[in-house]
C-alpha cells in the first residue's frame, strides 16, 4: 500500500505590530488566531468570550421575500418540494427544511437527486417529475445557484423557485423567484462561510420567528430554533466549513443538542460510530458520524441517511445505522483500491500541472474522494472521472494556490 507523504503547511509568521498588540497572549495562542483570520480586538474578544450571536436573518437578502411566498403557500395549501443534496450537509439542509415547513402546516416533500442517475444539483427530470405529482413550488438547499437552465425550465412548466444556497455565485445568477445565499454581490449579511445547512437554517429562524408573532400553523408551533441546531452543527462541520464568527456560535450550540441525542438517528449513529452520545464532539463528526453519512449518497442513494435523521423509533434508526455502517466500510476499500490504482497509472512523473485519471471500473461516488487523496499525495489538482460510453462525469480537488472551480467556467463550453 502506498503511504501518502506528509505535505507540511507553514503559515506566515504573526506580523510584529500584531505580536506587539497582543503581546498579553501567548505567542502560539497568536499564531493560532492570526491562523484562522482572526486580527481584530473585537474579533478576539468575540472569540475566546463566545460572544458572536447568530445575526438577524432577516439581513440575509430573500428571506423577507421567500418568508413571505413560503407563508402564503402554506395558507393556500400548495404543495412544495425541499430539493436537496446528496452529501451530509445537503441532506441536514433538507431534513432542517422538511422539519420547520412541517411545523408550520406545510404539503411537503424531500427530493435529493441521486449521485450517479442524477449527479448534482437541479435536473429538468426530476423537476419535471415533481411537477407531475403535482407540487408548485420548489425550494433547493445546498444547490441550485448555478442552475441557471434548470431554473428556467422549472419556470417554464409553471414551478415557483426559492434557491437557497452556499455555493460560489457562477457568471450568471439563476432567474428564480427568491434567491438566498451570503455570497451574492451585494449581500450585505455579516458572514459569508456558511454551510448549505447554515443557510436553510436562517430561512427556517425567520420562517419560525414571524409564527411566533403571526400564527398560521393548524396548532401550535412546539419545534425551535434549536432543535435544529443538532442538524446545523452535523453538516457545517461534515462539510469541512470554517468554524468561525456565526458558524463557531451555532456549531457550539448544535454540540450540545448533539449531545443530548434526542433524535433516535443520532444516536444509532452515534452508537455504530462508536461515539457516545456526550462525547461527540467536531472530530467526531468529522471522522466518523459524517462519513457514514456520506456514504449513503456515495454507493447507494443520500434518502437512506436523510431517512436516518427523520426517523420516528429507536428500531427504524437502529436498522438504517447499521447499513450506512456497512456502506461506509465498502467506501473506504474502494477507496484505498482506487488511489492505489491512480498512483500507478499516473506513474513516477505525472503532469506537472493538473492531474487527471479516469476508468470506467471506477465508482463515481467516490471521485472526490480519490481526487484529495491525490492532490495531497502530489500536491497539485487534481480531477478523477468516471467514463460511461462518450461521456466522463468526475469530481476536482484543488490546492490554495489554484482556484479549479474558475478554472472550470473559462471552459464551460466544453462541459456538459
Amino acid at each position: 500500500m502506498t503511504t501518502i507523504p506528509t505535505q507540511w503547511e507553514l503559515p506566515s509568521p504573526v506580523p510584529h505590530d500584531l505580536r506587539a498588540l497582543y503581546s498579553h497572549l501567548h505567542p502560539v495562542i497568536q499564531q493560532i488566531l492570526y491562523n484562522r483570520g482572526i486580527i481584530e480586538s473585537e474579533d478576539v474578544a468575540e472569540f475566546f468570550g463566545h460572544r458572536v450571536r447568530p445575526d438577524d436573518p432577516f439581513r440575509l437578502i430573500g428571506v423577507g421575500e421567500a418568508v413571505t411566498r413560503l407563508r402564503r403557500v402554506i395558507k393556500q395549501k400548495r404543495p412544495i418540494a425541499v430539493y436537496g443534496d446528496f452529501d451530509a450537509d445537503g441532506v441536514t439542509s433538507t431534513a432542517v427544511m422538511v422539519q420547520t415547513l412541517r411545523a408550520l402546516g406545510a404539503d411537503v416533500i424531500p427530493y435529493i437527486p441521486h449521485r450517479v442517475d442524477e449527479g448534482y444539483g437541479l435536473n429538468t427530470g426530476a423537476l419535471a417529475w415533481l411537477k407531475k405529482q403535482g407540487v408548485e413550488v420548489v425550494v433547493t438547499v445546498d444547490c441550485g445557484i448555478r442552475a441557471v437552465e434548470e431554473t428556467a425550465y422549472a419556470k417554464s412548466i409553471g414551478l415557483e423557485m426559492i434557491i437557497t444556497d452556499h455555493h460560489s455565485i457562477g457568471p450568471e445568477v439563476p432567474q428564480a423567484d427568491v434567491v438566498v445565499n451570503p455570497k451574492l454581490p451585494d449581500s450585505k449579511y455579516p458572514f459569508r462561510d456558511f454551510a448549505g445547512v447554515g443557510v436553510a437554517f436562517k430561512l427556517a429562524q425567520a420562517l419560525l420567528r414571524v409564527e411566533d408573532n403571526a400564527p398560521i400553523a393548524p396548532e401550535p408551533v412546539t419545534l425551535t430554533e434549536e432543535d435544529l441546531l443538532d442538524l446545523v452543527a452535523l453538516g457545517t462541520v461534515a462539510d469541512i466549513m470554517p468554524l468561525v464568527g456565526e458558524n463557531r456560535t451555532l456549531v457550539k450550540r448544535g454540540l450540545e443538542k448533539l449531545r443530548q441525542a434526542h433524535r433516535p438517528g443520532i444516536r444509532a449513529l452515534a452508537q455504530r460510530s462508536g461515539v457516545a452520545p456526550r462525547e461527540i464532539d467536531a472530530t467526531a463528526i468529522g471522522f466518523r458520524l459524517g462519513p457514514r453519512l456520506n456514504a449513503a449518497g456515495r454507493l447507494e442513494s443520500a434518502v437512506l441517511a436523510y431517512d436516518l435523521l427523520m426517523a420516528p423509533t429507536a428500531a427504524r434508526a437502529e436498522e438504517i445505522a447499521y447499513q450506512l455502517d456497512v456502506l461506509n466500510r465498502q467506501r473506504q476499500s474502494l477507496t484505498n483500491e482506487a488511489v492505489q490504482w491512480a498512483i500507478r497509472e499516473l506513474g513516477e512523473n505525472p503532469p506537472e500541472n493538473v492531474l487527471l485519471v479516469a476508468r470506467q471500473e471506477l465508482n463515481p461516488g467516490i471521485a472526490g474522494l480519490v481526487a484529495s487523496r491525490l492532490k495531497e499525495y502530489y500536491f497539485r489538482p487534481a480531477l478523477v472521472a468516471h467514463l460511461n460510453g462518450n461521456e466522463a462525469r468526475g469530481s476536482a480537488r484543488s490546492i490554495p494556490q489554484f482556484h479549479i472551480t474558475a478554472a472550470l467556467d473559462q471552459c464551460s463550453d466544453l462541459l456538459i
